[in-house]
């Protein structure tokens, strides 16, 4: 096949990062890496550039005309943006859409869940409805839960470094079975996605394995020998996190642990309680389902991640978001 010019916006990023990779593993792409005119000169863009990746200025909230011209030769635009900055999607979408764009993948690449019940899912799918009201040929990809998310606290505090957001508390009996990724594999799933044509116009669900919670606590204290305490939380438990976490948020609204306690109690919901992120729940929704369209895809396994962590060779993810969940509790104490 013909070598197909991809552009990619958030190349720097947790997903951005493992997207990159698989981009440029795979010798049918040519890549450009999108990034606010302010920020080409950041170590993390140069960086990219001494790779021999294109830098190309991207300001999504400059005028539409220099968006469609900085996107005219893009045949396929991936958006890894940050999860605060999603609807910044919608003009991204609008100029994609004028530019010619032959594929949009919007930022997605989360647990699989309806509608409604999730406050940042809610705004991926306004930028998804735009889309549609666009007629801009897309792909939804989500990928289920990040194994580097999945982990809870070990006692020694052995595996603190390699944990983006622990587990703090299993959710209903611990028994429902849900999806994982390693973010690392992300990037190579994606490659294979968006140069398949039975994907355009759809809603693709890749993933690794099943486990449920009790699973990942009994496969931790077997690797590291330790005794994981167990808490368990349930519907009412997370509801009422919620109902506490919007009295904050009217209080003040730009409170960020309060936003990011509710986010968690309503992804526990859904992936913990309700059981949504399957694949039979997937193709309830209408996904696609990946393990089918790519059986021979080799990726991670879970126990070998767990092996990974408890041995200290993995690599942590979400440093900044830990670091702003750190300021932002001291601040409010």
């Amino acid at each position: 096949m013909a070598r197909r010019i991809v552009g990619l916006l958030g190349a720097s990023g947790e997903t951005g990062s493992s997207i990159l990779k698989g981009l440029t593993a795979d010798a049918n792409f040519d890549i450009v890496a999108f990034a606010r005119p302010e920020s080409l000169s950041k170590p993390a863009n140069v960086a990219l550039r001494d790779k021999g990746i294109q830098l190309r200025a991207l300001d999504l909230e400059g005028p539409k005309a220099a968006m469609v011209m900085a996107l005219k030769d893009i045949a396929i635009l991936i958006s890894a943006i940050g999860p605060r900055d999603q609807l910044a999607q919608l003009p991204l979408a609008t100029a994609a859409k004028t530019a010619g764009v032959k594929r949009f993948i919007p930022c997605g690449y989360s647990t699989v869940m309806p509608v409604g019940v999730n406050q940042s899912r809610d705004q991926k799918e306004e930028v998804y409805n735009l889309v549609k009201r666009l007629h801009l040929p897309y792909t939804i990809i989500d990928v289920g839960l990040w194994y580097q998310i999945s982990l809870p606290e070990l006692p020694s505090g052995k595996i603190d470094y390699a944990l983006g957001i622990p587990v703090r508390s299993i959710p209903g009996d611990g028994n429902t079975l849900t999806a994982l990724t390693d973010l690392r594999d992300v990037g190579k799933y994606i490659a294979h996605v968006i140069k398949d044509e039975r994907t355009l116009n759809q809603m693709v669900f890749v993933y690794n394995e099943l486990w449920t919670v009790n699973q990942i606590y009994d496969l931790l204290e077997k690797v590291s020998g330790e005794k994981v305490p167990r808490k368990y939380s349930y519907a009412k438990d997370y509801e009422q996190q919620i109902v506490e976490a919007d009295a904050r948020l009217e209080q003040t609204p730009t409170d960020f642990v309060a936003r990011a306690e509710k986010l968690g109690a309503q992804y526990s919901l859904s992936w913990g309680i309700r059981g949504e992120n399957t694949p039979e729940f997937a193709r309830y929704l209408g996904y696609l389902d990946g393990k089918k369209l790519y059986p021979d895809v080799d990726f991670t396994s879970y126990e070998s991640y767990v092996q990974e962590v408890v041995s200290g060779k993995a690599q942590g993810v979400y440093d900044e978001l830990k670091h702003l969940l750190k300021k932002a509790t001291k601040g409010n104490s």
